[in-house]
């Protein structure tokens, strides 16, 4: 069905041509039949992953496969789903959409963060970084309606004082926060946070809210999320995406929104660091993705192709005398 439903064109009278009309939905459908199965994989400590799926959250919706997170949860007494590219992006995608449309309700979200990323959100200091935290737990604490923990990620240059500094920020602003040093001691360095994240669980779920209401016009979504999440005062549309409301709305009625926009901001302004307020979000081009049934809307200057460094990570790989060297 959602091979099927795939818009592949419009005909000359602007009407949509979907993948069934052209009776491709079955061939599609077997070449998937395989791909749909997630793939059982193991940490280095023997910890069972399910990997199936992977698109990037400036780009697409963040998260893995529906079949993956329910097969993880029919395996396992707890699971942890990664939505990355920040809560802006993989986490707010991850609720807004996957939750929403499959009945999942989380029961405490960690929020990851690092004393390096914090000073680049405040030009080397770390209480303006915070406030880009700061967004980024409470989004998730007051817009969606959950638990929060924040887990900050240590790493060798960061000094003890940094690190009790962003712990003593977060307990001003009632965020538990737990120092973690998976990076160096595996998963001994973060048992802490696993016996936390344990008891939040046990916890009275509460139930899960959202940005914005399903049922609204596109316009109005991507107004509600730019708001609530991002902090955005208005958001306008240039030609090419005004062009596409009517159609859109039209044919997308109910569909969930993902917006593509830069990973380094909250706004579409890549520049715009910290936790910025009253800027005007705007929305380049709309993509209807009527297979997976969500719409995507390009904030910015974003390219949908993904962003790759410049030298590839594959160049920096040796080996010598077996040992494997730089494969992160």
């Amino acid at each position: 069905r959602r091979c099927g439903n795939i818009l592949v064109a419009y005909t000359k009278d602007n009407k949509a041509i979907y993948a069934k009309d052209l009776n491709a939905q079955e061939a599609m459908t077997i070449l998937l039949k395989d791909a749909i199965k997630p793939n059982l994989v193991q940490t280095l400590e023997g910890t069972p992953a399910i990997i199936h799926g992977g698109p990037f959250a400036n780009i697409a919706h963040g998260c893995n496969s529906v079949i993956a997170t329910k097969t993880a949860l029919s395996l396992a007494d707890y699971v942890v789903t990664e939505a990355g590219f920040g809560s802006d992006l993989g986490g707010e995608k991850f609720l807004d959409v996957k939750c929403r449309l499959n009945n999942l309700n989380p029961s405490v979200v960690v929020v990851v963060a690092t004393v390096k990323a914090l000073k680049l959100h405040g030009e080397e200091d770390i209480r303006k970084g915070f406030a880009n935290l700061e967004r980024h737990a409470l989004n998730m604490k007051n817009i969606f309606n959950k638990n929060v923990v924040v887990a900050l990620n240590r790493f060798a240059d960061d000094s003890d004082d940094e690190v009790e500094l962003v712990k003593t920020l977060c307990n001003q602003k009632g965020f538990k926060c737990i120092e973690c040093n998976a990076f160096s001691n595996g998963g001994a360095g973060c048992v802490e946070l696993g016996e936390y994240v344990v008891s939040a669980c046990k916890e009275n779920n509460t139930p899960l809210h959202y940005a914005y209401n399903l049922e609204d016009s596109v316009e109005k979504k991507v107004f509600d999320l730019a708001k609530n999440i991002y902090g955005a005062k208005d958001v306008s549309f240039e030609e090419n995406a005004k062009a596409k409301l009517t159609k859109t709305n039209e044919i997308a009625k109910g569909y969930p929104i993902v917006v593509a926009k830069t990973q380094y901001s909250f706004s579409d302004n890549p520049d715009l660091l910290g936790a910025p307020e009253n800027f005007t979000m705007t929305i380049s081009d709309i993509e209807v993705k009527s297979g997976a049934e969500f719409i995507v809307l390009i904030a910015g200057k974003m390219s949908l192709m993904p962003g790759l460094p410049k030298i590839p990570n594959a160049e920096k790989m040796k080996i010598e005398n077996g040992e494997i060297f730089n494969l992160k």
